[in-house]
């Protein structure tokens, strides 16, 4: 989960004249059609853009109605009912106003339409959407949640206003673990996991680095820094735009779909080089992922994506491997006349879709553990129908609400699907890494070690996998705890650390820093821009925490329009339950159900003809603890009665 503006992947912007080439592998099944996809199987071209329309009156009526509730009564306070239908009318507003396209900043080509929709997941995320085949591409702009005119940032005099290194030093640092104890430390792992599939700015510029100035009682220099601080600028977006005017705009180097990309690369050579070739299958050697062949990074695995590598990650990037070789072998049983490329394909689309599942319905109801919450992300998948109604009749009309968003009409609703800036900025979450970590043996519960995150991230990662065994990582993972999204909770691993580009970095002034510098609003305009009430003190802004009440007022010279998007949402009063703000689960509401919404495998092709009617089945029937018990049998007495895995596990 750090500095997102670091990886080895790239591509090219929307609007360059040479797009990621397409695959032109063909099957060798009689009667198949591309990648030895069935021709029947092939996507349904729709009869127009899918785009979000005017509201109608019931619309219009439910949002004006809960707009003057909300001004008395939040959501999360009414009877759980009308907090589900105020959520639906929350997320239907904020699809409407907050989705904008930085196309207009200017500088990108003219959109054209995708010759042939093909069945199955493209190697570099185009190809999705008939009308714009680069929409989602690797290389591709990211778009944004606020109104474009809010999002130029300041320059550098203002961008150091209050000093990000304070921030970090005084608000932002450890000053003694406070754990999340509904969570344990899989869920902090997941959530990276999950994260660099999706997003990803690039290697950082490393011209005219940002110059961060020190207090004289800063011992940033005796940790291993330079005096003074210098922090890389993000790589610009190498499309020039052509409005002057326009903010500044940047690239995603990975694709933008919920498509494991984090596992199988976002272009057609690094997947291929992480393939065996046979049966579809992803190469797993003794268990193990293979180590990655570029020199300096023999530490880290072979993977899709591996920056900011640690053994969280490593754990993940196995297990989904070895998933998607278990799902090879189910499809194979069935198939067995499919040809290498196809299986391949095919369980992708399966192994994303249950990663996607265990998202929704598993981990982010442990982060919000509240029962509408539950109710709402199960709505989401499912719908709000029994389970069984599904299974024994399919779809209940095409809408969302009956049988959840699989197998709806794909809608993009107010701009084309992209990850945007603002959703960058909610997963700065560093504050559910500990400092520490108890390992203990998975036979007996016993504690084998306590090592320190350096110990296991970056130029340590596999050895600290070969040091003490899956096995024993994942139990000491889902019995620890990870930190609370607070203030004075930001790891010390992380607000001293040496990468492997070579730099040293205080991540806690990085965050501060990359939300200024990406113009991400400050945090009453980022709450007014999600149509909340701005705070109005800091006594209010602080909440349960009058401690901190002088401090933030000093630090941002008593101005509550200066205070940092990070810092607000860290003390912000939350709902009960809540591991984040209100704030920022506004984001959430937001592009959770969009990337489901906007993806064609997940809406329009999440259909036997795509996945196989077994394929839908593994996604229906399985789950993280599942998933850990095919692979991982030996942990089943700590799973005993476990029903969410990313909740802490019985300590034997």
């Amino acid at each position: 989960m750090t500095d997102t503006a670091s990886t080895d992947q790239s591509g090219p912007a929307r609007g360059t004249t040479a797009p990621a080439p397409r695959s032109t592998d063909t099957g060798t099944d009689t009667g198949t059609g591309t990648a030895g996809v069935p021709a029947q199987a092939a996507a349904a071209r729709p009869s127009q853009s899918p785009g979000y329309g005017p509201p109608g009156l019931l619309e219009r009526l439910g949002s004006a109605a809960f707009a003057r509730i909300n001004r008395t009564r939040a959501w999360h306070e009414l009877p759980q009912p009308l907090a589900l239908l105020n959520l639906r009318v929350l997320r239907d507003d904020l699809r409407r106003r907050n989705l904008y396209d930085t196309h207009g900043a200017g500088g990108e080509r003219r959109r054209r339409p995708t010759a042939e929709l093909v069945p199955f997941r493209s190697y570099d995320g185009s190809g999705y959407d008939p009308y714009d085949e680069d929409m989602g591409r690797v290389g591709t702009r990211l778009d944004r949640n606020a109104p474009l005119h809010l999002v130029f940032p300041e320059g550098d005099e203002g961008l150091m206003s209050p000093s990000p290194r304070e921030i970090s030093r005084q608000l932002l640092a450890r000053r003694g673990f406070v754990p999340a104890p509904t969570l344990n430390l899989l869920a902090a792992a997941w959530i990276q996991f999950e994260n660099h599939g999706w997003a990803n700015h690039g290697d950082n510029e490393e011209a005219e680095p940002f110059t961060v100035p020190l207090a004289e009682d800063d011992d940033w220099a005796e940790r291993g820094g330079g005096c003074p601080m210098r922090i890389n600028r993000t790589r610009p977006d190498p499309v020039a735009h052509t409005a002057a005017d326009a903010p500044p705009t940047y690239e995603n180097t990975v694709t933008h779909w919920w498509d494991g990309s984090q596992i199988y690369g976002s272009d057609e050579a690094r997947c291929r080089s992480l393939r065996t070739g046979e049966h579809g299958k992803l190469i797993v050697e003794d268990g193990r992922l293979p180590t990655d062949p570029r020199p300096g990074r023999e530490c880290l695995d072979r993977t899709g994506m591996n920056s900011d590598y640690w053994a969280g990650l490593s754990l993940l990037h196995t297990l989904f491997a070895k998933e998607h070789n278990s799902v090879c072998d189910f499809l194979r049983s069935h198939y067995p006349t499919w040809d290498d490329e196809r299986l391949f394909h095919t369980a992708r689309l399966v192994n994303t879709a249950l990663m996607a599942k265990i998202h929704t319905v598993e981990w982010t109801p442990g982060i919000l553990d509240t029962p509408v919450l539950k109710r709402a992300m199960d709505a989401n998948w499912y719908g709000v129908l029994p389970r069984w109604v599904r299974r024994a009749y399919g779809r209940v009309g095409s809408g969302e609400m009956l049988s959840g968003i699989l197998g709806s009409p794909t809608d993009h609703h107010a701009a084309p699907f992209s990850m945007t800036e603002e959703f960058v900025s909610a997963y700065r979450l560093h504050p559910l890494i500990p400092d520490e970590l108890v390992v203990r043996d998975h036979r007996k519960g016993t504690v084998r070690a306590t090592i320190g995150f350096d110990e296991m991230q970056g130029a340590t990662t596999r050895t600290a996998i070969d040091a003490f065994g899956m096995s024993d990582l994942f139990l000491s993972f889902g019995t620890a705890h990870p930190g609370a999204l607070v203030l004075h909770n930001h790891p010390d691993a992380l607000r001293n650390l040496a990468r492997l580009t070579g730099e040293h970095i205080d991540l806690g002034t990085v965050d501060i820093l990359r939300d200024r510098e990406r113009g991400i609003p400050r945090y009453n305009a980022y709450r007014q821009m999600l149509r909340k009430r701005p705070v109005t003190s800091f006594e209010e802004l602080t909440g349960g925490h009058p401690h901190d009440t002088p401090l933030l007022k000093e630090l941002y010279e008593g101005r509550l329009d200066r205070v940092d998007t990070l810092v607000g949402n860290l003390a912000e009063p939350r709902p009960a339950g809540f591991g984040f703000s209100d704030s920022l689960f506004r984001i959430f509401i937001l592009m959770a159900s969009r990337r489901l919404k906007s993806d064609r495998f997940f809406t329009t092709d999440y259909r036997p003809e795509v996945y196989t009617a077994e394929g839908l089945d593994w996604v229906d029937r399985n789950t993280m603890v599942t998933v850990l018990l095919r692979h991982h049998p030996e942990l089943a007495p700590a799973l005993d009665g476990v029903t969410n895995a990313f909740a802490p596990w019985r300590t034997l």
